[in-house]
């Protein structure tokens, strides 16, 4: 019996951290919300995003997203108000930019450096 029970809790252990009450009546709505919040980071949980974060900042986000949604803002436009108010690290990909072009760029030179010093025999 335990065995079954350790085998759902695997399964169905992902559960969201929106709380009733920020859940849009519009399902059309409501899951651009959701899309929205897992390509924004929490800015207290740092590698997770606000859709599954329990943070205080990551709800007011939410609730920021839906607020917007319900104000007629594209997705786009609700992304970019929220990233000119926290900057780059909020979103889980940043802009290829010249200041931010190392961050796309050092990967794949270290993965080389790797590949080379360990294949060179």
């Amino acid at each position: 019996m335990k065995y079954i029970i350790i085998f759902m809790s695997l399964f169905f252990l992902q559960a969201n951290s929106i709380e009733p009450d920020e859940m849009l009546e519009d399902t059309r709505l409501e899951k651009i919300a959701r899309e929205i919040g897992k390509e924004l980071r929490c800015l207290v949980c740092q590698n997770e995003d606000i859709q599954n974060s329990n943070a205080d900042i990551a709800k007011d986000l939410r609730k920021i997203v839906r607020k917007k949604l319900l104000n007629g803002e594209s997705k786009k436009q609700i992304i970019d108000y929220i990233h000119s108010r926290y900057g780059d690290f909020v979103l889980f990909s940043p802009p290829i930019r010249i200041d931010t072009f190392g961050l796309w760029l050092l990967p794949i030179i270290f993965f080389f450096f790797l590949t080379f010093l360990i294949f060179r025999k």
